[in-house]
């Protein structure tokens, strides 16, 4: 059963220093700006692995795509508030900030919003099950698609192997992970001068790796068979930064990606079609 708690948000400050800000934000702080773009209207909206608190994170990008894109239910599929980052320093620009409050504004303009927390954010595992605001907390859920099936909504964290068995060997990855986020932000700049497109480094070398390619199967099988013994149509998942949409063992498998490399999302039109979508940085593209 839900509970509601008042000072939640003094309670995960005291677990992490957040900036003042995450103590006094109200959601009519923030009024989506009025433009002449149109507005597209989705059922619901996927997102996960956003690492808000990481120099990583494309914040700009995902206010943007938060503010063109409105649906009844988003789901924030974890790691959206970098927890292992903000425990070693404080980075938290104003771009982080209109993220939190686009959040915030459309729970308040009745968009159901439901937070599934990932190992990033683990901090807000101990209070799952409750309500603050407008906003769910959980573990993992499940989601009723419009035609019915059943979707398992979980960050995945639980299916790697190193997070779970070895914690620091995981810290020691991201950190890695986390260097080449930066070079591949140092080396789009200057393919930028050079009036080239972006391109992600990061992705390439993890997509090369034989080691990273076989995790990312070995990943895929344990949630898929996770979903067949608990009798779910499919799941809808993150962790691995790696978006996907397709069907293994009659299991449809939906991977939301990242807003760190690849910039996407999971949607559900108000037809019920699952589509993926990838918000770039020159123009907006469906995949």
């Amino acid at each position: 059963m839900n509970k509601h708690s008042p000072n939640l948000s003094s309670q995960i400050e005291s677990q992490i220093h957040f900036p003042d800000w995450m103590t006094s934000i109200a959601d009519d702080d923030f009024i989506l700006a009025e433009n002449n773009h149109e507005k597209q209207q989705y059922r619901t909206i996927f997102i996960s692995d956003t690492h808000l608190g990481s120099k990583g994170a494309k914040a700009e990008f995902l206010a943007d795509f938060l503010k063109y894109n409105h649906c009844q239910q988003l789901y924030l599929v974890g790691d959206i508030i970098d927890g292992w980052r903000l425990k070693k320093r404080i980075y938290w620009p104003q771009s982080h900030t209109n993220v939190i409050r686009r959040i915030l504004t459309m729970s308040k303009r009745d968009t159901d919003v439901i937070y599934v927390t990932g190992n990033h954010d683990d901090f807000l595992r101990r209070y799952s099950g409750i309500d603050f605001g407008n906003i769910k907390l959980c573990d993992e859920t499940v989601f009723s698609a419009a035609n019915g099936d059943k979707f398992l909504v979980v960050h995945g964290d639980k299916y790697d192997s190193v997070v779970q068995t070895h914690k620091w060997l995981a810290i020691i990855g991201d950190w890695g992970y986390e260097t080449l986020v930066v070079l591949n932000r140092y080396f789009n700049q200057l393919r930028r001068k050079f009036g080239m497109g972006y391109w992600s480094l990061s992705s390439y070398v993890k997509q090369r790796v034989k080691g990273a390619v076989s995790f990312i199967s070995a990943y895929e099988e344990a949630v898929v068979n996770d979903c067949k013994k608990e009798g779910y149509q499919g799941v809808i998942c993150g962790h691995i930064h790696h978006p996907e949409i397709s069907m293994i063992d009659d299991i449809q498998y939906l991977n939301c990606g990242d807003w760190v490399e690849s910039c996407t999302a999971i949607v559900e039109t108000l037809e019920g079609e699952i589509k993926l979508l990838r918000w770039i940085e020159v123009g907006h593209e469906n995949n």
